[in-house]
């Protein structure tokens, strides 16, 4: 490995630091289709998620059986039957849904057990259980159709999966369900995933997709989707894969219920699950109740992040040098534009109350975020909260982003615009540049 290859991988390594902070002891429900495990990929699928309760995440994995029961229908030559999208099960589907599913779940228990005693997980004493751990009650007749023994969640036996989750296991669901009166019915996948994410309060809902990543009209790639414009999405007319629509409502429901973070990620990308999870830009689709991005005022608890953020500016000379305990004393001036909890952006106002004028500094914005106008936003944040405190001039002092300012209705100034407070601090070995916009 030479040098370069180190360093990007030591960059990527303390990127991803704080997620596995973030995500430790977090439960995590994650949804993958049957057509995965038909892949010769689904090994190191399955090891990436080994790799999640490795790093102290709490899992519990469903996975669907549609190709494989349709391979034991078709060995037993019975046709399949499907009415509203759903599966009609009768007595002898049943049998092959059963022998189908088993035979599956055994199968990840299996690579699974081989993952979590790999090198890269040895010694952590990870183990996989599955159980009864879901009460189904039959679908019924809708519409004139009987679907006998498909069913639906009835109830999930949460406190036993807390347990398991607690002792440190992977849980393993399939899509069956069992009555009190000890029927079995054939289930979604879906509803399975749903439901439990619901009952267990989960942090997140992942579904591992089929059908690529979740696009807008214009064939770009939605990285966050709020529940409204998920909504909008559905009925908006665009054309949408049928497995990302039921992904798109299943997201819908369990954030207006409870308020976790459903992840929509395309399974055919070799590491998907982890560089959604351990990167700040991610690969797939987040799906929230609000906005995972919000811009508010600075605590003391964000003075590492916002030191973060400036260090390398002012290692280039861009920004004045600030120590941790300037930070602090300064920290009611200074406000974020929050993540998920990580420090993406900050910006600080300094006002001068006897001239009506304040200062926007320290504007600073992540590399991996820069271009997506994110730093339009922190600006324009800064502009409003000087207006609504009764300033109506703005200033800046910069030495290299002279043009960005111009662009958005800074002209230049000088020293002397300056407040007289602020001319005693001007440095000159820096020679700072003066540009003022005028907010009324």
């Amino acid at each position: 490995m030479d040098n370069d290859q180190q360093q990007r991988g030591l960059d990527w390594f303390r990127a991803a630091v704080p997620y596995v902070s973030a995500h430790r002891d977090r439960t995590m429900v994650i949804a993958i289709a049957g057509e995965a495990a038909q892949t010769d990929a689904f090994p190191a699928l399955l090891r990436d998620i080994a790799q999640l309760r490795a790093l102290g995440s709490r899992v519990v994995l469903v996975h669907g059986a549609r190709p494989q029961i349709e391979a034991r229908l078709r060995e037993r030559e019975l046709t399949p039957h499907y009415a509203q999208g759903l599966r009609v099960t009768d007595g002898e589907a049943l049998e092959a849904v059963c022998d189908a599913v088993g035979r599956l779940r055994l199968h990840i228990e299996g690579l699974l057990s081989r993952n979590l005693g790999s090198p890269s997980v040895a010694g952590t004493r990870l183990r996989v259980a599955s159980g009864n751990f879901v009460t189904a009650r039959p679908l019924g007749v809708r519409d004139g159709v009987d679907f006998q023994f498909t069913g639906e969640v009835r109830r999930v036996d949460t406190r036993a999966i807390e347990r398991l989750l607690d002792d440190g296991q992977i849980v393993l669901l399939s899509p069956l369900g069992y009555s009190p009166t000890g029927e079995v019915f054939n289930l979604s996948g879906e509803d399975v995933a749903t439901q439990v994410a619901v009952a267990l309060r989960a942090h997140k809902l992942i579904f591992l997709t089929e059908a690529g990543p979740l696009r807008d009209a214009q064939g770009r790639n939605l990285a966050q989707l709020t529940v409204p414009s998920a909504e909008a999405l559905l009925t908006g007319g665009q054309a949408l894969p049928e497995e990302l629509s039921g992904h798109l409502r299943s997201a819908i429901e369990v954030c207006t219920v409870r308020d976790l973070r459903v992840h929509l990620i395309d399974r055919h990308i070799d590491g998907g699950l982890l560089i959604e999870l351990f990167s700040r830009r991610g690969i797939g689709t987040l799906v929230s109740r609000e906005p995972v991005e919000k811009l508010r005022a600075a605590t003391v608890d964000d003075v590492g992040g916002i030191f973060d953020l400036l260090q390398p500016l002012e290692n280039e000379g861009i920004l004045v040098r600030r120590s941790r305990e300037h930070l602090e004393l300064e920290i009611d001036c200074f406000r974020v534009l929050d993540a998920d909890g990580l420090i993406i952006g900050t910006a600080a106002l300094y006002t001068f109350p006897e001239t009506g004028a304040a200062e926007i500094a320290c504007l600073a914005l992540h590399t991996d975020y820069r271009g997506s106008g994110r730093g339009d936003q922190i600006l324009e944040h800064m502009e409003a909260l000087a207006l609504r405190r009764g300033h109506r001039k703005v200033f800046v002092l910069t030495t290299r982003t002279a043009q960005w300012f111009q662009e958005r209705g800074y002209h230049q100034g000088n020293i002397a615009d300056l407040p007289p407070k602020r001319q005693a601090l001007y440095n000159q070995a820096r020679n700072s540049r003066v540009f003022v916009k005028n907010l009324a």
